[in-house]
């Protein structure tokens, strides 16, 4: 069934296509891009995946495990729903997003790529304004509290498949809900790319949770683009884990747009062989009395690059901020890469902001320790490092959710104590 998008989205995506030809490629020198490959950025090539085959679609939807209990699941294969199961309390709405602009496009349209992408992908964020077809879209309404998470696949299928999943998040007053989405590779050696959008609007004296899981295969490609904002007394959290795709770039900011509001941006990565994790992240304090907190751990082996490029914004009258801002590097071996550039830019009076990064290697003595116990050098650096990112997956503070980020952490250290891809 053919059905007619609103007049207003399909204006948005042929002003976008025309701004995304207009708007140049980053270059060597754009202070947003220092320290990155920008060869990465060669996405000639990529086309829209075909619809995957009936098979193809029964192994996807049996290999999308996720939380045992959710209050919602969608599952889409090159940007197609193949599947969804939904257990949603009423006066929530939480539909794939191409049913959503039909049914409910005034919503939409509110609160559709509202902020400016200003962290470097401007023309990737205008690609895929013009490109995107379909997501999630969750309007919580007021004093609803979802008690279960939203689990949101996505895969990609094909040889030079491009997605464009767009994740939008608005939570009513005094209401509660967690999304998470999880980004997978249908195989372990066919490249592919994802152009990722999320809006996250945290009303007010609400909590809105959201949770990456990156976990591509090492030949794929893909840009994430985080954009969120807070309301008075509003809390949102946003984490990411990187553990697949041969090159990802995380760009997050978050608006701290009322009195009491709360930002918490964590993430975890762990980068082998060749791989290369780049993120920017704005903390823009908007309003006075807001807090944010900013945590990223890396634990690099191989070959591996991460680039950590971070500024703390404090605006003209955001008086008595409260802003911190912490980026970990556990190097795992002598060849791999890490670059880190926190900032600070304070326009108010009366405010606590704290920023900084560390790099270090496992001491000896934590080996020895380990080693005195019977346990081998090899699992022993596994155990260190594992322990090193479960310091931030604790802050999710639901344990489902961390059981699910800690499944593909164990497996990503498996495949590196295994030699595997």
């Amino acid at each position: 069934m053919t059905t007619t998008l609103p007049n207003w989205f399909t204006a948005r995506q042929e002003a976008a296509q025309k701004r995304y030809e207009a708007t140049p490629a980053p270059k060597r020198g754009d202070e947003t891009w220092r320290f990155s490959n920008l060869k990465q950025l060669d996405f000639a090539g990529f086309v829209r995946g075909a619809d995957v085959s009936s098979a193809n679609t029964a192994d996807i939807v049996a290999r999308s495990t996720g939380i045992e209990k959710t209050a919602a699941k969608f599952v889409f294969a090159n940007d197609t729903l193949i599947h969804s199961e939904t257990n949603i309390p009423a006066g929530v709405i939480a539909l794939p997003l191409s049913e959503a602009l039909v049914s409910h496009p005034e919503l939409v349209e509110k609160h559709f790529m509202r902020q400016e992408t200003r962290l470097g992908s401007a023309k990737f964020a205008a690609w895929h304004e013009a490109m995107v077809s379909n997501g999630l879209f969750v309007h919580t309404g007021d004093n609803v509290e979802i008690e279960d998470p939203i689990e949101v696949h996505h895969w990609i299928s094909g040889q030079n498949t491009v997605i464009f999943p767009h994740t939008l998040v608005v939570t009513g007053t005094s209401s509660k809900v967690r999304v998470i989405d999880i980004f997978r590779s249908s195989d372990d050696i066919t490249p592919g790319l994802a152009i990722a959008f999320n809006d996250l609007c945290a009303g007010k004296n609400s909590q809105l949770d959201y949770v990456a899981v990156q976990a591509l295969n090492e030949v794929t490609r893909i840009i994430q683009i985080h954009e969120t904002a807070t309301a008075r007394d509003a809390s949102a959290k946003g984490f990411i884990l990187n553990t697949g795709a041969s090159w990802a770039r995380n760009e997050c900011l978050s608006r701290l747009e009322g009195p009491g509001s709360r930002s918490d941006m964590l993430s975890v990565s762990i980068p082998a062989r060749e791989q290369e994790y780049d993120q920017r992240t704005f903390q823009h304090h908007v309003s006075e009395g807001a807090y944010s907190d900013l945590l990223f751990k890396n634990s690099l082996y191989d070959n591996s690059k991460t680039i950590f490029s971070g500024l703390i914004f404090v605006d003209e009258g955001a008086h008595h901020t409260d802003a911190y801002q912490t980026c970990r590097n556990l190097m795992m071996s002598d060849t791999c890469e890490a670059n880190s550039m926190p900032g600070l830019e304070i326009n108010a009076d009366q405010v606590k902001c704290s920023h900084g990064s560390t790099s270090s290697q496992i001491h000896d003595d934590e080996i020895f320790y380990l080693r005195a116990r019977g346990i081998d050098p090899v699992r022993a650096r596994q155990l260190i490092a594992r322990g090193f990112s479960v310091e931030v997956v604790e802050r999710l503070a639901h344990e489902a959710t961390e059981e699910l980020v800690l499944r593909f952490v164990d497996d990503k250290f498996a495949h590196i104590a295994g030699g595997g891809a």
